[in-house]
Order: C-alpha cells, then sequence, then structure tokens
C-alpha cells in the first residue's frame, strides 16, 4: 500500500477549511440580510454644470435627525448611483468629486421600494492636492447587472505581478498551460486594452500579458454578454483592461517599484505622469520589467500498436527550459478642447519585449519490455523580440447636449522575430549530432477607423449606432536550416512563406428603453469578413492559394425587471463570433522538440455560438447566473501522429459544443475591518465531433475564488486570497486539478502619499499543470512546474501639485476628460 503523504493532507485539510469558512460566512451574511425589511432603493444620476455625466463622483447617504453617514458609493461610467437595501427613513446626500464644489442636498423621504431622487450637478473648481481627502476606497470587486469589475490595485496580492498571473485569480477566469484564457469553462474571450482590440493570436496575446505589469492597469471589466457596439468577435464574452490613468489637475505623478524572488529574480516598475490645465491634458507613462522563469516539463508518452492497447514503444521526456523576459512600454498623449463642444485628442505607444530561453532535455525510447533502445540529449536556444508601434487618433464632438458624435482611427505595427537552435545529440546505440536552426521573422499590420452616434432621446431612452471598418496585412516567414559538415542546407520540408490579407466592415444599431420597473436593451450588429491567404512554394512543395468571404447578424437582447428594493432579475441573449486566428491558417510547422511539432490549418472554419442566461442579484451580496451556451464548429487542439512517431498540436473544427452551468458571487462585510468576496462556478461541458477520430466527452467541472480583505488602523492593510480549478476537459485532453494561495499585506508611508506591500504567491506550490492527452494510436502523461511561488516587495508614490484654472471652463473641458486617447 503507498503511503499517504503528509503534504497531500495538509493541502485537502487546508482547502477543506478554506471552503467551510466561506460557506458559513455567506450563510451568515444571507441570514442576515434577508431578516431585514422595509428597505428601498436610492437612485440618481451626477452631472456637470454643463450636463455632462460624471464617473467615479463619491456620494455619502447622511441620516436626517444627527448627519450620520450612512453608506458610501461611487458613480459609474454614466454617472448613475444605486444605493440598495436602505432602511426606510429621512435622510440627505452629500456629493464630491475633484475639482468640483460639494454639493450638500436637500432632506429627503423614503417611504417605498424605489425612491428617484433628482438629479445632481457639481460645479466644477480646481483645489490643491493638500486639500483632497479621499473619502472612499474601491472594493477589490464590484458587481453590476451586466459585468463584473475587478479593481487591480485594491488586490494587495497582486503586487508584482503580471497581468495574466491577475487574471488568473479573477472571478470565473482561468489559463491553461498554453496561456489561453477562458471565462466561465469557454475559452475565445475577446481581450481589450483601453477598449481597443491588439488583433493579435491568442499565444502572442498570452505573450503580451505575461510582459505587462500589473502595476499599470487599473480594472479589468469582465462581460458575459457585451452590447452590440463591441465587436461580435469573443463567443465567451469580453475582458477589458482599462490602465491606469491620472485625472487631477495640475501637474501629477505616480511611481511605483517590486523586487519579487522566486527561483529566479522578479523586477518591476512604473513612472506615470500628467498635466491637466483648463482645456489641455498631457499624459506619459512609461513601464519597465525584468523577470527570470523556468518551465519543468516532464513527459511520458507510449505508443501502441495501431487498433489496440498493445504497446510498441515508450518516450520519456525531461526538460528544463530557463528564461527571461524583458519588457518597455511608453504610451504617451494629448487632448485638446477645440471649443465648447468639441474635442480632439492623439495617442502613441511602444512595446518591446525580449524573450530568451535555455532549455535542455533528455528523451529516451524504450521499447515493449522497458529496456532503453535509444538515449536523446537536446539542447535549445531560443530568442523572440515583440515590437509593437501604436497610433491613435480621436475625435468628439457633442452636437447638442442629448447627441454626440465620435470618430477614432487607429494604426497598429507589429515585428515579431523569433529565432531556435537545437543540437539533438544520441547518445546510444550510435552517437551522432544532428543541428537545426530556425528564423522566424513576422510582421502585422493593422489600420482601423470607427464612427459612434449616441442620443439620449429622453430620461428613460438612448440610442447608438456606428460603424466599424478594419484592414489587416501580416507577413510571415518559417526558415529552417541543417547544419550538414560545416554547412548550412535549407530544411524545405519545414521552410514556408505565408502571407495574408483580411478585411472586416461592421454596422450596429442598439437602443435602451426603461419601463417603470423594467430595463430594456436590445442591439444588432453586421459583420462581413474576407480574407485571401498564399504561401509561397519551394523545390518540394507548390504555391497554395486561399480566401474566404462570409457575413452574418449578431443580436443582442437583454431585459432587467427590478422586483423590489432586494432583487433584481435579468436575462440576456446573443449571438456571438469567432474568427480562427490567421496565423493559423498558415499550414507552416514550427519546432518544438525532436518530436513534438505545431502546424497550422488552412481549412480552419469560423465558430458560431449562442449565449443565453438568467441572473438574479440578491441587494449587493450575492449574485446567481444560470448560463447556457451552444457552439457549431468548436475550436478544440487536435493532435496527431506521422509514421515517424512524431506528434504535430493542430487547430481545427470540432462539430458541437454544449455548455450549461451556474455561477453564485458573494462579497459581504464581516465587519468593519473585514470584507470577504467570493465566486463559485460549477458547469458542465459536452463536446462531440471528429478530430483525428471520432468521438464524444462530456465532463462536470468547478472553479472558485476567494478573496479577504482586511482594513486595520494606521494604514495597515493585509489580503489572504485563492483559487481552485477541478478537472478540465476538451475532445483529447483532460487536466488535473489545480490552484493556489496567495497573502499579502501593505502600509501607508509618508502622509499617505506612498504604500509600502509585501506578498506570497502559491505558498504551497500547487499551480502545476498536468494531465493526459489521447492521440490516435499514443497517450500522454504530462506535468509543467513553473516559478509560480515568489516573495514580492513593492513601493508607490505619488506626487504632484493642483492648481487653479487659469482660465474659463468651456464645455468642451468635460468632453476633453472622457475621450478615449488610447494611451
Amino acid at each position: 500500500m503507498n503511503a499517504i503523504n503528509p503534504n497531500s493532507l495538509s493541502i485537502l485539510f487546508s482547502f477543506k477549511m478554506r471552503t467551510l469558512l466561506t460557506l458559513l460566512i455567506s450563510t451568515f451574511s444571507l441570514v442576515n440580510v434577508i431578516a431585514q425589511d422595509n428597505r428601498g432603493e436610492i437612485n440618481t444620476k451626477i452631472s456637470s454644470a454643463t450636463a455632462q455625466q460624471l464617473a467615479r463622483a463619491t456620494i455619502q447617504l447622511h441620516r436626517a435627525t444627527d448627519s450620520a453617514i450612512l453608506r458610501t458609493s461611487v458613480s459609474d461610467d454614466s454617472g448613475r448611483i444605486v444605493l440598495k437595501s436602505v432602511p426606510y427613513g429621512e435622510y440627505f446626500l452629500t456629493v464630491s468629486m475633484i475639482n468640483h464644489r460639494t454639493n450638500d442636498g436637500k432632506q429627503f423621504q423614503l417611504a417605498s421600494p424605489f425612491f428617484n431622487h433628482p438629479e445632481i450637478k457639481l460645479e466644477a473648481e480646481a483645489t490643491g492636492l493638500e486639500q483632497v481627502t479621499v473619502t472612499a476606497k474601491k472594493p477589490f470587486v464590484q458587481l453590476m447587472p451586466y459585468k463584473t469589475i475587478v479593481n487591480v490595485e485594491a488586490g494587495l496580492t497582486n503586487t508584482g505581478a503580471n497581468v495574466l498571473e491577475v487574471l488568473e485569480k479573477s472571478p470565473g477566469i482561468t489559463v491553461d498551460r498554453d496561456g489561453n484564457i477562458s471565462l466561465k469553462g469557454r475559452q475565445n474571450v475577446l481581450i481589450l486594452i483601453d477598449g481597443k482590440q491588439t488583433y493579435l493570436p491568442a499565444s502572442e496575446i498570452a505573450q503580451m500579458l505575461e510582459g505587462m505589469s500589473a502595476s499599470q492597469v487599473d480594472q479589468l471589466e469582465i462581460m458575459d454578454n457585451p452590447p452590440a457596439k463591441y465587436d461580435a468577435a469573443g463567443n465567451a464574452g469580453v475582458i477589458n483592461i482599462r490602465t491606469k490613468k491620472i485625472k487631477q489637475r495640475g501637474f501629477n505623478g505616480n511611481l511605483s517599484s517590486s523586487y519579487g524572488q522566486g527561483h529566479y529574480y522578479k523586477n518591476n516598475n512604473s513612472l506615470a505622469l500628467n498635466f491637466r490645465r483648463d482645456n489641455l491634458n498631457v499624459f506619459l507613462t512609461y513601464s519597465s520589467s525584468n523577470n527570470g522563469n523556468f518551465t519543468d516539463l516532464d513527459a511520458n508518452r507510449v505508443y501502441y500498436s495501431p487498433g489496440t492497447k498493445n504497446i510498441i514503444s515508450r518516450l520519456n521526456q525531461d526538460g528544463w527550459l530557463a528564461g527571461n523576459i524583458q519588457n518597455h512600454t511608453l504610451r504617451a498623449g494629448a487632448d485638446i478642447s477645440l471649443g465648447k463642444s468639441t474635442s480632439i485628442g492623439f495617442a502613441a505607444s511602444g512595446i518591446a519585449i525580449k524573450r530568451k530561453g535555455n532549455n535542455t532535455s533528455t528523451s529516451t525510447w524504450d521499447d515493449e519490455t522497458g529496456a532503453t533502445d535509444s538515449l536523446i540529449r537536446t539542447f535549445t536556444n531560443n530568442r523572440n523580440r515583440f515590437r509593437n508601434v501604436g497610433l491613435n487618433l480621436n475625435f468628439k464632438h457633442a452636437i447638442s447636449k442629448s447627441k454626440d458624435l465620435s470618430f477614432d482611427v487607429d494604426y497598429l505595427d507589429y515585428d515579431i522575430v523569433g529565432r531556435q537552435n537545437f543540437d539533438n545529440i544520441t547518445e546510444t546505440p550510435v552517437r551522432y549530432v544532428e543541428t537545426l536552426k530556425a528564423d522566424l521573422p513576422s510582421t502585422i499590420g493593422i489600420f482601423s477607423g470607427k464612427i459612434d452616434y449616441h442620443q439620449q432621446i429622453d430620461n428613460s431612452s438612448s440610442f447608438d449606432a456606428g460603424y466599424k471598418s478594419s484592414a489587416v496585412r501580416t507577413n510571415n516567414k518559417a526558415e529552417y536550416y541543417l547544419l550538414n559538415n560545416s554547412n548550412w542546407d535549407v530544411d524545405y520540408d519545414k521552410t514556408n512563406y505565408f502571407a495574408y490579407r483580411e478585411n472586416i466592415h461592421a454596422l450596429y444599431i442598439s437602443g435602451e428603453k426603461r419601463l417603470n420597473a423594467f430595463t430594456l436593451q436590445g442591439g444588432l450588429r453586421w459583420e462581413h469578413t474576407s480574407y485571401n491567404a498564399a504561401q509561397t512554394g519551394n523545390p518540394t512543395r507548390k504555391d497554395s492559394i486561399f480566401d474566404r468571404s462570409y457575413h452574418g447578424l449578431f443580436p443582442n437582447v437583454s431585459v432587467q425587471y427590478k422586483a423590489d428594493s432586494n432583487n433584481t432579475f435579468a436575462l440576456t441573449a446573443g449571438r456571438r463570433l469567432d474568427r480562427p486566428p490567421y496565423q493559423k491558417l498558415n499550414p507552416f510547422v514550427l519546432v518544438i522538440n525532436k518530436y513534438t511539432y505545431m502546424s497550422g490549418n488552412p481549412f480552419f472554419q469560423p465558430q458560431y455560438t449562442l449565449n443565453l442566461q438568467a441572473t438574479h442579484q440578491y441587494k449587493e451580496y450575492i449574485t446567481t447566473s444560470i448560463n447556457y451556451s451552444v457552439t457549431n464548429n468548436y475550436f478544440s487542439q487536435i493532435f496527431f501522429q506521422d509514421d515517424k512517431g512524431i506528434i504535430y498540436y493542430s487547430e481545427g473544427n470540432l462539430g458541437r459544443m454544449r455548455n450549461v452551468g451556474i455561477s453564485v458571487t458573494a462579497q459581504t462585510n464581516v465587519t468593519d475591518w473585514w470584507s470577504v468576496n467570493t465566486l463559485m462556478n460549477l458547469y458542465n461541458k459536452k463536446i462531440e465531433g471528429n478530430s483525428v477520430m471520432p468521438g464524444e466527452t462530456q465532463l462536470t467541472q468547478f472553479n472558485m475564488n476567494l478573496g479577504n480583505q482586511f482594513r486595520f488602523q494606521n494604514g495597515w492593510s493585509a489580503e489572504l486570497t485563492g483559487f481552485f480549478v477541478t478537472k478540465e476537459r476538451e475532445l483529447q485532453e483532460i487536466t488535473d486539478p489545480t490552484g493556489q494561495i496567495m497573502i499579502g499585506v501593505g502600509k501607508q508611508v509618508l502622509k499617505n502619499k506612498g504604500s509600502l506591500k509585501l506578498t506570497l504567491r502559491d505558498i504551497f506550490y500547487t499551480q502545476a499543470m498536468k494531465g493526459d492527452t489521447d492521440f490516435e494510436n499514443a497517450f500522454e502523461y504530462f506535468k509543467l512546474t513553473r516559478d509560480t511561488r515568489v516573495l514580492t516587495i513593492a513601493f508607490s508614490y505619488r506626487f504632484g501639485k493642483s492648481f487653479k484654472s487659469t482660465g474659463k471652463r468651456t464645455g468642451a473641458s468635460e468632453e476633453m476628460e472622457r475621450v478615449g486617447t488610447g494611451g
């Protein structure tokens, strides 16, 4: 009998205790809120003197009898504030915002489930930085009817992390071993940065996010079923990564630096500068990172006689990849008011990422009896360079107080270069050396433009419409060479040149109407896609050319019903599209190691998904959602082998995927100093179709995020968070459960202008990725361990000075603060 591992018992016991604690807390808060009655909901809207919506204004609810502050909240992007579950009584509101005069409202009485407070207007007024007092701290997670917001800086354990790691611990999000991001069990999430597409394939997005420091990010906006103004791409929804921006007037800045130590060091630095005065705003941000990392791979592959389970050979591979990622990101731009109702903005950005890695691996071939047949040592050297330049020009004009028009033009240029060197040394039975090298350059040019119209018809109705067009041009080379007697001979079996051209045109209309307790939203988006691609031939392969054109309608509907001040119900439905990444259409061959290749698929087709969701929100504490989706032409990894025993990783379409699940999000203040947020997601995924062989698989899966935030006296704070994922499955691959626990502590210093933070990620070193892969006549077990246990110390400091405006503040000044600069 095998001995029980004490570490396994400790981890299992720790997980069960955390789960029990979460259930107890959720039960306590649920019983507590159910016991309350005679409560109502207060709705109001915050705007400027020029009728512009004001986001992130601070509102305080005061009891009329003694002026005690009972509730504090912050307005959303549309200036709206909803205070739920307020006991009946007499109150007044106080609203404040940086560079605006505080508004002390009139007394009113709440005596019904709904109270619509008159719109509150704030007069602009510049104030000194020393006069500003922060009256409310953002929660780590904010629940809204149609999206979830994660305030990245509010999470202490995000200190020193990269953006991919932040996503991994965010509600409902998982990241697999290849960096693919899933939302509630579904892959193909549309990733936006400041509302703009990157147009990169998933692998390149993962590399970019891995090199991007969390210190650059303000919020994550997670939308399961986004409205029609967003691109139809992303069957699982949209994640919008909003970078930090300074909104105070005058010259202000923020400086941060962190050092982390795992197996290798991690260093992240950032600087943000902003000058805002009258009708001009200028900004500049710079960040850098230098992070060491490793991947420890253990893979055991078994080959069978065709059509049987009789073992004919085994391949055992052990590899150690030590690497380094260096990132430099620069963004700069300006917003200018051109008059009373018009503003213009422009921005430029640049990203430079260098990745290098050295891999040492040993491959042992055994025969059916287990005797070693051959032993091969592989030494691999990888060098990758990623460069991106982005330019943005935007324009916004307020036609009237209720109508506005905006225009955006973007240009993106990517220059990606990869170089690989392989030395395969066969030690037994006869020693010989095979040397291979590869140059893998690619360029991507993207131009996009869009125009959007918005009209506020009345206080309860709005209308939106818009048009977008984009063009992608990419060129990819893969040049492989074999060393032959001191000469480099071209390996034509792997060498290729691939050119791709794509154009997308889209139109949309949408509207919103509020009818008493109902809010109705609907939209329709039309998209047309056309592309052509060409692979240049060589002496062993002919030229190949293929093209395709397709279009579709993508409706989106939602109905929200406020039954009372405690309960809100919502139904949403939408159709979405995922296009094959253009680089995956290239029938290339990329060498991973001597016995594992990756290849493209020119027959890759788009997939279409129908999403349905029913949601119930109880006060501000618990949100429950039931999700159902069906995807046709489902994207999936496909694995096959050739007659030499080489395994190929590719991607293609299966027949169908059905996903049904339930998610529960709960957040509560256990005490004045302890808050808890939890997300539990249970779903069943069924996949059926043909890859290498017909198949069908079904698995019920579960993932959970748990966060505890603690606020103590004298500027001290702490956090304990974690996530857990059960087995996950695709048609040919299944991965084992994984997760991690993180802890952090922070202290405000230098008169609250600075902060010190200390965090430890993956305390128990449990975030290994392991699983099984089935091939047609083979089976593989794999395990990947990475540098995930990291101790980090970080310091940040904000500085600057605000001053009074020297000129008259126009209506366009408010527009200028809201214009999207692309920075």
